[in-house]
């Protein structure tokens, strides 16, 4: 095995035998030449390791036999094999001579070898002692042309320009280069001394043809080049932007000592005075502003060129920026809250009254102030009072307003008003910020939003409570519960700034729609207000009031341009929206709006009235169909109430039988409460078999298979109990459920009806479907108080506890089912 040692003049020299007295010998003993090829016409020196190349060495060189030396495939370079097989090696290697031989002390070989011609090896005859092949020649093909002419003077003028770039190189080298007439061997030789990878090397050596070697040559040694003039041009430039720093730290330290002579203050000092003057104007605590005029002392001290003095500057920037003693004063005029509350949302009274409420609170605190100082105890427990805000959280579907919601209360307030998003939040930092200790380190978001506020009191929202994540950067959910509690947000510390800011008196309003997904111990420091679905009336006023002036604004229509029915609107409700909220309503009107102001840019006058005939015409085929009559028309199929982070909705719960032994198969993505709740209602039908007039030996030989579609979502909790009874009630009986009803309820083992939440987003989802009646747990009447009036008065509730009731209430006549 041998290696290549690279030299700066390697094959330049011209051969010492000339090529046409050499004769390629039929067989050849082989060696191997590890990273490193050797070309014809050329002089490289090598360096030989391995015992048996020794051997094959001395051998010719004692006997001046020319040997074949083959480069080891790169791929297999890298297995780093102590002896290399023929499989190992190259097909194209080089005749050569050695001309020189040096053995160093500990067996080492260093040689001289001359490449002579180009071979091709055949066949390998011989393993042992060494390799031995037997090879034929592969001369270059040289044609004559012009193309050939010019590819030989762009490669010299190319070797030209890289060694101007390799200033180690000697002059020499470009001289014997550039008197070299002879296409192959300038190939060779350029290519002897040009930094190549392994398979470049190889290929040149391959190739049959002279121009395809130059043109190879011509493509390494552009790229060589480009590589070079990029180096030299980095090393400039670091060169020019260490001597253009040296020379400003000179300049500054002459303008620094020329400004001392003249008694005039630095930029530094400067500075530094108006910091001191920004911390005396701030009204911080105590605390703060001992922190800040130690950071303040230090920045003094310090040269302006130091890593550490923009970090110190940055963080005085935020200290000084904040609102430490800025406040906006509260409107407390309760009428005018109550009518600016009215004019942004309709209904949500509940919410409207609380924040009534608070405005209230506070009117009266303030006038009755004077009489609380007068007594002694009274004043240390009304500070402690004042300081706390309120922490409102408002649950609900999308679209039920509660984003805007924070908004008008911030309006009917007189206060500022900031918005968090906390979507997909995973780090605890973004809550609590960054230590300085880390490079770019930021406050978090919450003293972010409070220096754009302008203010220590604004309206605060923080959006999507209930979509913070968890990992191994934190747990931003346990850092909000500092934040969100009053009796200790009056000392919240953000990492990078190290030092209490009061947060008590910041209005904080959160936004979730579930409550599921929010911890315990972060929803008990909250006041939940839900704000459930409308029903179909209250969309249609919301819609009249609020969406069509707001998108007829947006699309740059006039009033008198374009009018709504009531029949559209409902139609648009019904066929082409199923949201709790009226997000995708006003979406649908803005689609209307759009096709009715193209009409009019194209030359249409007059007023456009959208009557309900109207609306496939805008808005293309209906999207949504009333389907509870088909689903429940056989038995076996019983409609449910659900809660869904969208709002109520109604599901089917399907059930089949088939002949069997008895197995039960429950279906549709179903969490454990659920499956549970199935196995329930299938153990009360059983046992009720024979009060139902089910045979019950039907069970033990029927497979039961219970499924409640869409599949696709997870589902679970016990609602629905009741529904799953009765569908099996219907399946054995064969009496279908009542088309016009829906239910929703826990059953026991005893067939006990039990009370679930949810019941007016629940008995939203069914009266948007039109459905008539309800079945729900009697322990839940109550929650019937909270249904909007036109929802009680068109809808009959039948209230259960037990599931009998729920069955006899639910079937019809087998002979209703039949078709």
């Amino acid at each position: 095995m041998a290696e290549q040692v690279q030299t700066p003049e390697s094959g330049v020299e011209e051969a010492q035998i000339k090529p046409s007295a050499f004769q390629v010998p039929a067989e050849l003993p082989i060696l191997p030449l590890r990273g490193a090829v050797l070309y014809p016409l050329t002089v490289s020196p090598l360096v030989v390791t391995e015992a048996r190349s020794i051997k094959l060495v001395d051998e010719a060189a004692l006997s001046k036999r020319p040997i074949g030396m083959v480069a080891v495939r790169s791929d297999r370079e890298k297995q780093d094999k102590k002896e290399v097989s023929p499989d190992d090696l190259y097909e194209v290697g080089t005749a050569a001579m050695i001309m020189g031989l040096r053995k160093a002390p500990d067996g080492t070989v260093f040689l001289l070898a001359q490449g002579m011609e180009r071979i091709r090896i055949r066949e390998f005859t011989q393993a042992e002692p060494y390799l031995v092949a037997r090879v034929e020649a592969a001369p270059d093909q040289v044609e004559e042309t012009i193309e050939l002419k010019a590819l030989m003077r762009n490669v010299s003028e190319a070797v030209r320009r890289l060694i101007s770039l390799m200033p180690q190189v000697p002059n020499e080298v470009v001289m014997a280069i550039a008197g070299i007439d002879d296409p192959r061997q300038l190939a060779y030789a350029v290519a002897a001394n040009l930094r190549l990878e392994m398979a470049d090397a190889q290929e040149i050596l391959g190739m049959d043809e002279v121009k395809d070697k130059l043109h190879k040559l011509m493509t390494l040694l552009d790229r060589e080049i480009e590589v070079m003039e990029l180096g030299q041009k980095i090393r400039t430039e670091a060169q020019s932007e260490m001597e253009k720093m040296q020379r400003e730290y000179f300049l500054r330290e002459q303008l620094k000592a020329i400004k001392k002579e003249l008694g005039e203050e630095d930029e530094q000092s400067l500075e530094v005075e108006e910091y001191r003057r920004k911390i005396a104007e701030a009204g911080m605590p105590e605390e703060v502003e001992k922190e800040a005029k130690r950071e303040l002392d230090r920045l003094a001290k310090m040269p302006t060129a130091a890593a550490e003095y923009s970090v110190i500057k940055t963080y005085l920037d935020w200290l000084t920026e904040l609102p430490w003693n800025v406040t906006t004063e509260d409107n407390l005029d309760i009428a005018r809250a109550r009518r600016i509350l009215d004019e942004d949302h309709y209904d949500l009274e509940e919410i409207k009254e609380r924040i009534l409420e608070y405005l209230a609170v506070r009117k009266m605190r303030l006038e009755r102030q004077p009489e609380q100082e007068t007594e002694e105890e009274e004043p240390k427990d009304y500070i402690r009072k004042e300081r706390q805000g309120a922490i409102l959280c408002f649950v609900g579907p999308p679209g039920t307003g509660k984003t805007s919601l924070g908004q008008s209360i911030a309006r009917a307030l007189g206060r500022k008003f900031v918005r968090m998003s906390l979507g997909g939040v995973r780090d605890e930092a973004e809550i609590r910020g960054f230590r300085r200790t880390y490079v770019g380190a930021l406050p978090g978001r919450i003293i972010q939003a409070i220096r754009r506020a302008g203010s220590k009191n604004p309206v605060f929202m923080l959006d999507e409570v209930d979509k913070v994540g968890t990992d191994w950067r934190g747990d931003p959910s346990s850092a909000l519960l500092e934040v969100l509690d009053p009796e200790q947000n009056a000392d919240f510390r953000d990492h990078y700034l190290d030092v209490p800011f009061d947060l008590s008196q910041v209005m904080f309003i959160t936004t979730a729609n579930t409550l599921g997904p929010i911890p315990a111990p972060l929803r008990d420091r909250m006041e939940i207000l839900e704000l459930d679905g409308y029903i179909e009336e209250e969309k249609i006023r919301i819609a009249q009031q609020y969406l069509i002036p707001r998108q007829l604004r947006e699309n740059a229509l006039r009033p008198e341009e374009v009018e709504f029915t009531e029949g559209a609107l409902r139609r648009i409700i019904r066929d082409y929206t199923r949201e709790a909220g009226v997000r995708n309503l006003e979406r649908q009107i803005g689609a209307v709006c759009r096709k009715v102001i193209t009409k009019i840019a194209e030359g249409h006058t007059g007023t456009t009235v959208v009557t309900e005939d109207d609306i496939p015409e805008y808005l293309g085929k209906p999207k949504f169909f009333s389907e509870v009559a088909e689903r429940t028309e056989i038995p076996g199929v019983a409609t449910g109430l659900v809660v869904t982070p969208a709002g109520g909705d109604i599901t089917f719960v399907e059930a089949t039988r088939m002949k069997g032994k008895g197995n039960f198969t429950i279906t549709g993505q179903l969490g454990d409460v659920m499956k549970e709740s199935a196995q329930a209602a299938l153990s009360y039908i059983r046992s009720k078999a024979g009060e139902l007039g089910i045979d019950e030996d039907s069970f033990a030989e029927s497979d039961i298979h219970i499924h409640v579609p869409a599949g696709a979502i997870p589902k679970d909790g016990p609602s629905a109990g009741v529904t799953m009874a009765t569908a099996l009630a219907s399946l054995f009986s064969g009496r279908p459920v009542r088309s016009d009803l829906a239910m929703t309820g826990e059953i026991t083992l005893r067939g006990q009806v039990l009370p679930v939440g949810g019941i007016k987003q629940k008995v939203l989802a069914a009266y948007q479907a039109g459905l008539e009646t309800v079945i729900l747990p009697k322990r839940n009447e109550a929650d019937l108080d909270d249904l909007p009036k036109e929802a009680r008065e068109k809808m009959h509730f039948i209230l259960v506890d037990r599931v009998d009731q729920v069955i006899a209430s639910a079937l019809r006549d087998g002979h209703e089912g039949e078709k």
